[in-house]
């Protein structure tokens, strides 16, 4: 590519990039240079200004693209389908910055000048994720999310427990970054290309040709690789230990916006680049490919849930929570149909509500208590009856309980499952959303039926007060209104099954 070929380019669809990347160069810069000068609370609002600016761009993106717009020899394109995620990714860092204005108050990150640049900076790989059309960028993205994250887990550095789940969490995805990297290899050497679109192309006159062996190789590598992300099983182990070891905002950065770039990589990777494959009889994807996710699917559910009956501490038992809600947004995949993208943004979604709510309650308990256990909550609803029903309300969605958001996210994929005869995976949804009622029930029993140590009133911050808030309300909003949601997924990034021409023209 030319150097003049640059200028050519209408970067105005990169402004949400520019704009993040800007921040933290400038907020890292001031940091450095104005030192203890500088509130740091100065920092993480300024932050939230870089966030909310982005958004604002990516929406202007939303109501001008009109078809796809490519950089750089098609690396990255800019579609319905990446601003779709980017949106969450967005709201998702702009909820864990709210919620840590009040949690670094405390003392216990001593570099919150950092902690903050360090999210947009996970941001900002999370961004390139969905937008990367190649796999030298989706690496890059990749890399820049991992990086930022390992750092920030590990950013409490008195606590022993935060230090031990950083090591894992660096050793747990090195391997993964290598299991990734060998996949793409077999890709690379199969096809000679690492674009996405051709690869689809030539990976299936590879299979034709006679390689089916290895294509299913590179398949199951990549899919590894890409399940230690989304913290799937069986690559799920180091997910209980970071959790609980790393600040609760960034466990709740973590549970939503880094699973929701795990799955931005798997849909637009994984589907391209594999659905044209086929041995003559049918499609590799529609068979063998989903068979393998829907027992990974299967997997998570029962682990997830299975586990989480066990836990005594809550950031445990929402990590193996996480674990069966990347099951759930598996199930889509086995295989995919026309309003699979639709169901898996709505399930993120109301994720994100509850997620971040349930997590900005931990939070409050947990500095009040000085403990994370389920004893915790013991007396809740007479401390803080607000904190106890809006606790509740997450709680519910994440069970699936009807009148939530959570409910119709689950609602739409099991009818997606039923849909493609899936029925031995409706079946294990049914079960495992039953079995996870008793650890969901336990919290809540903690909070009304459990005497507390102590009947004082609990001190919630104001902001923390009305962030909970607002995220209970929506969560039954969106609940009793979900087409509110899939009415504008499907009007504004999925007016027909390409999402933005992502999948290849010749799509069936």
């Amino acid at each position: 590519m030319d150097v003049k070929d640059i200028f050519q380019y209408d970067w105005s669809y990169l402004l949400p990039e520019f704009i993040i990347l800007g921040f933290a160069t400038l907020l890292s810069l001031l940091d450095l240079f104005a030192g203890k000068r500088l509130g740091k609370q100065v920092i993480g609002w300024l932050s939230l200004v870089g966030v909310v600016l982005a958004a604002v761009f990516v929406f202007v993106n939303v109501n001008t693209l009109d078809k796809p717009y490519s950089y750089m020899a098609d690396m990255i394109r800019i579609d319905d389908y990446g601003n779709a995620f980017k949106l969450l990714f967005l709201a998702g860092t702009s909820f864990a910055l709210l919620i840590s204005l009040s949690y670094l108050k405390k003392g216990d990150v001593q570099h919150s000048g950092e902690y903050y640049y360090l999210l947009l900076t996970g941001l900002l790989g999370a961004m390139v994720m969905a937008s990367s059309a190649d796999l030298i960028t989706l690496f890059v993205g990749l890399e820049l999310l991992s990086l930022s994250s390992y750092v920030l887990v590990g950013l409490r550095k008195k606590s022993l427990q935060s230090n031990e789940s950083a090591f894992k969490y660096v050793v747990s995805g090195g391997i993964a970054t290598a299991i990734t990297l060998f996949g793409m290899s077999y890709i690379y050497g199969l096809t000679g290309t690492t674009h996405i679109y051709e690869i689809s192309m030539r990976l299936a006159e590879a299979g034709m040709a006679g390689y089916q062996f290895l294509v299913y190789v590179a398949f199951a590598f990549l899919v590894v690789g890409l399940a230690f992300k989304i913290s799937a099983a069986p690559f799920h182990m180091w997910t209980p230990d970071v959790y609980q070891g790393a600040p609760t905002p960034i466990t709740a950065f973590l549970a939503v916006v880094s699973k929701a770039a795990g799955f931005s990589l798997l849909f637009r990777v994984v589907m391209i680049s594999f659905f044209n494959v086929t041995d003559g009889v049918g499609r590799f994807f529609f068979q063998e490919g989903s068979l393998y996710l829907g027992l990974m699917a299967a997997a998570s559910m029962i682990i997830g849930n299975t586990m989480a009956l066990r836990q005594t501490n809550v950031k445990r038992m929402m990590a193996y929570s996480g674990i069966a809600q990347a099951g759930y947004l598996l199930v889509p995949f086995v295989p995919p149909t026309t309003l699979f993208f639709s169901e898996v943004i709505f399930y993120l979604f109301a994720y994100l509500l509850v997620s971040f709510g349930a997590f900005a309650v931990i939070m409050v308990v947990a500095q009040e208590q000085q403990t994370e256990d389920l004893k915790g909550f013991a007396g809740l609803y007479h401390r803080s009856p607000i904190m106890a029903v809006a606790m509740s309300i997450f709680l519910l969605s994440l069970a699936g309980i009807p009148v939530t958001a959570g409910f119709f996210g689950k609602f739409y994929l099991f009818m997606g499952a039923l849909a493609q005869e899936n029925y031995w995976l409706s079946a294990i949804m049914i079960v495992t959303s039953v079995i996870s009622y008793y650890y969901y029930f336990g919290i809540i029993r903690q909070m009304y039926m459990r005497p507390g140590a102590t009947e004082a009133q609990m001190r919630v911050p104001r902001g923390i007060w009305v962030f909970v808030l607002v995220m209970a309300v929506a969560t039954v909003f969106f609940g009793a209104f979900p087409g509110l949601i899939t009415d504008y997924v499907q009007t504004h990034f999925n007016p027909s099954f390409d999402f933005g021409n992502m999948l290849p023209p010749n799509f069936q």
